[in-house]
């Protein structure tokens, strides 16, 4: 059995809406970053897709890897830890505002 990394710290921008931050920190999505990840580095980026609901506007998420602990690629029991940073994103409800329809 290949050895896999023990703990990785994912960060999302504070200023992540409740909703978002909500759905990219659920079991789903680390069960998602543990089969999808593999081999990461501190200061890695990359961008996800976080479900809005039946409405809305949300770009991709721009994460970064904070930390890495212990040796391997991200696997089946890797601890998934999140992190705020201060980055901004620009997401909400513009498709049920007068802004999403002009």
């Amino acid at each position: 059995m290949s050895q896999t990394a023990a703990r990785v710290v994912v960060s999302y921008p504070a200023s992540l809406g409740d909703w978002s931050r909500d759905q990219l920190t659920s079991d789903r999505f680390r069960t998602y970053f543990r089969r999808t990840l593999g081999e990461v580095r501190e200061g890695e980026e990359f961008a996800e897709f976080v479900d809005v609901g039946c409405c809305g506007n949300s770009p991709d998420i721009p994460l970064r890897i904070e930390t890495v602990e212990g040796e391997g690629p991200v696997g089946e029991d890797t601890e998934i830890a999140f992190a705020t940073r201060e980055v901004g994103v620009e997401s909400g409800w513009e498709v049920q505002s007068a802004a999403g329809r002009e």
